[in-house]
C-alpha cells in the first residue's frame, strides 16, 4: 500500500493541517517517506465525537460481533505483513526475525481476546434471586456484570512497534470490552501505524461497526496527547512509556472535572536475587543466562534485569564471568535517537555516583549501544535513591551483599516492580520464603530460577505491578485480565426479564458461567 501521512478519522482521512513530523532509520539515519501530519485540535474532536456515537452500540454489541471484529483485525494485520515487516524495520532498527514474531504476538493476543469474549463468562455476570419472604426484610433480585467504560485513549509505546501500538494488547482488550478506541501513533513508527491503522479501518467496515469504534492520529508533539487526556469524551486511558510521561497523564486525567482512570505501564528495574546455594552452584550458568537477558533487544524491554543482589561463594566468579559474556556483546541499534540519548544519560549519571564501579562498557556510538555492568556495595545502593533509578537500555548494576540475611532489606527498600526473580537452590527455597512474600507484595510477576525477560500472552500473566511499574497495581496490560481495566461492574435490581442483557437472564441463553447465589453454575436459574 501507499502510505498516505495522514490521520485516520473514522473511516476518513483528516486534511493534514496539522504540525509534520518524519520517521528516520535509527540504524542509517536516513530520513522516511512519506512526512506526516499531525491530527489538529478539531480532527481530534472529530474522531473523539465519532467514538462516543459508536459506544452505546457498539458497547452493547453481542459477544459474537466483537468476536468476529477482532478475528478480522488479526486477519487484516496478517494479510498485511509483508508490507509491515519491511517498514517496521526501517523504523525500528529491529532484525525481520522480531518483526515477524511481534507480528505473530500481535495477532494472537486479537484471537486470545476473540476467544475469550466469544466464549461470554469473562463479564463475571452474577445472580443473588429475589426472597420475597426473607425477614426482616425482603430480598431484592440483583444481578450483575462488567460493562465497558465507553472511550478509551491509546498512547502506543515506542519499544513495540506492534504488540503495544496501534492493535497491540490495549486496543485489543479496549475493543474486547467494548469501548470504541482514539490511537495516538508513536512518532518513532508512523508508518507502521499506518498499515495497521488500515487494518483496523477495513475490518471495522467489514463487519458493519460504526466507524468511530476506532481513530488512529499522529502527533508532532505533546500538545495533543495532553489534550486527549483533558478531552471529556475519553473515559480511560492506556499508555505504555516512561515515567515521566505515565506521571503527565495521571496528573492531567486527576486533574480533569471529572477524573478517569489512566492505566500506565511506566518504570521497572526487575530485581534478581541469587541466593548462597545456587551462587555456589551454578553461579556461571546464571550469569551467562543473566547476560543473555540484558542484552536482550538491546534491552529495550520493560521486562530487562537492571539491579542484580548476590551473596556468598563464587559471586566474584560470577560478577567475571557476566562481565565477560556482556562486554563480547556488539553493539547493536537501539529503537530511537530519543531512547539511545537517554541510555547514554542515564549511562554517564549511574557511573558518576559515589561507590560504584563500571565492569565493562561496550562502545556505543549514535543510536548504537551495548551493554555496560557496574557494581557496587549494599550500603552505597541503601543510601543512594539513584542506584535503583531504571536505565532503559542493556545495563545491570551488581549489588554486592555480605550476606542472605541483606536481601530482606535490598527487596524492602524497592519501589513496585513488573517482575522480581530469585535463583536458588531446593535448599536455598526452602528459607526463602520470606523473601518471596515481600517479592509479591513489591512486583506483579515473581519468578525462580529463570529470567524475566519475555512475557507470555496468557490467561495466567500479570504484567503489572504497583505503583511506579504501574499506575494501577491491580491492573494487568498482558493477558486475558487485561479487559478488565476497560469495564466497570453494573448492578440492576428488579428489572423486568425482557429488559435483561442476555448475559443476565434467567434461561442463561449463552450458556456462560455465572455466580447464583453464590455458587458458579452454567445452568438457568
Amino acid at each position: 500500500m501507499k502510505l498516505e501521512g495522514y490521520s485516520i478519522i473514522g473511516s476518513s482521512r483528516s486534511n493534514g493541517t496539522g504540525g509534520t513530523l518524519q520517521a528516520q532509520n535509527p540504524a542509517t539515519g536516513e530520513a522516511l517517506e512519506p512526512t506526516y501530519h499531525a491530527a489538529t485540535e478539531d480532527e481530534l474532536d472529530r474522531a473523539i465525537a465519532l467514538a462516543g456515537e459508536a459506544s452505546t452500540k457498539y458497547g452493547d454489541s453481542s459477544n459474537k460481533v466483537r468476536a468476529d471484529f477482532l478475528r478480522s483485525i488479526a486477519d487484516e494485520i496478517d494479510a498485511r505483513e509483508e508490507q509491515i515487516v519491511p517498514r517496521m524495520m526501517a523504523e525500528s532498527g529491529l532484525p525481520e526475525g522480531r518483526c515477524r514474531g511481534e507480528k505473530g504476538r500481535t495477532v494472537g493476543q486479537l484471537r486470545m481476546f476473540a476467544g475469550l469474549v466469544g466464549e461470554g463468562s469473562w463479564v463475571d455476570a452474577r445472580i443473588d434471586l429475589a426472597q420475597p419472604d426473607r425477614q426482616p426484610i425482603p430480598k431484592p433480585d440483583l444481578r450483575s456484570m462488567r460493562r465497558p467504560l465507553g472511550p478509551v485513549a491509546i498512547f502506543c509505546a515506542s519499544n513495540f512497534p506492534l504488540a503495544f501500538s496501534v492493535a497491540g494488547g490495549d486496543t485489543a482488550s479496549a475493543l474486547a470490552a467494548g469501548c470504541p478506541v482514539v490511537v495516538r501513533a508513536h512518532s518513532a513508527h508512523p508508518g507502521t501505524a499506518e498499515i495497521v491503522g488500515t487494518a483496523v479501518q477495513a475490518a471495522v467496515a467489514k463487519c458493519g461497526l460504526p466507524e468511530g469504534v476506532f481513530s488512529l492520529v499522529f502527533d508532532d508533539g505533546i500538545a495533543l496527547g495532553q489534550a486527549i487526556a483533558r478531552h471529556p469524551g475519553i473515559h480511560a486511558i492506556g499508555f505504555t512509556g516512561s515515567r515521566s510521561g505515565g506521571r503527565a497523564l495521571m496528573d492531567l486525567a486527576a486533574a480533569r472535572e471529572v477524573p478517569i482512570p489512566v492505566f500506565a505501564e511506566m518504570s521497572s528495574v526487575n530485581p534478581i536475587f541469587i541466593l548462597p546455594g545456587a551462587m555456589a552452584e551454578r553461579g556461571e550458568q546464571i550469569a551467562e543466562g543473566l547476560a543473555g537477558s540484558v542484552s536482550l533487544g538491546v534491552g529495550q524491554f520493560c521486562t530487562s534485569p537492571g539491579l542484580v543482589f548476590t551473596s556468598g561463594e563464587g559471586k566474584d566468579a560470577f560478577a567475571k564471568k557476566l562481565a565477560d559474556d556482556l562486554g563480547a556483546v556488539a553493539p547493536a541499534t537501539m529503537l530511537h535517537q530519543g531512547i539511545a540519548r537517554n541510555f547514554a544519560n542515564g549511562v554517564s549519571s549511574l557511573s558518576a555516583q559515589a561507590g560504584v564501579q563500571k565492569l565493562t562498557e561496550v562502545p556505543a556510538d549514535g543510536c548504537q549501544a551495548g551493554p555496560v555492568l557496574f557494581q557496587t556495595s549494599l550500603p552505597d545502593f541503601l543510601s543512594n535513591p539513584a542506584l535503583s533509578a531504571e536505565v532503559f537500555g542493556p545495563a545491570t548494576l551488581v549489588i554486592d551483599c555480605g550476606s542472605e540475611s541483606d536481601f530482606t532489606a535490598a527487596a524492602e527498600s524497592l519501589e513496585g516492580q513488573l517482575t522480581a526473580t530469585v535463583h536458588g537452590t531446593d535448599s536455598d527455597l526452602e528459607t526463602a520464603g520470606p523473601l518471596l512474600a515481600l517479592l509479591s507484595r513489591k512486583a506483579g510477576r515473581v519468578i525462580v530460577n529463570s529470567f524475566p525477560t519475555g512475557v507470555d500472552v496468557c490467561s495466567s500473566m500479570v504484567h503489572g505491578g504497583p505503583y511506579p511499574a504501574t499506575s494501577d497495581g491491580s491492573s494487568s496490560s498482558v493477558g486475558t485480565r487485561a479487559i478488565d481495566r476497560f469495564t466497570r461492574a453494573v448492578s440492576l435490581q428488579g428489572v423486568p426479564e425482557s429488559l435483561l442483557p442476555a448475559e443476565l437472564q434467567s434461561a442463561n441463553p449463552l450458556g456462560i458461567q455465572r455466580l447464583i447465589d453464590g455458587a458458579p453454575s452454567r445452568e438457568a436459574t
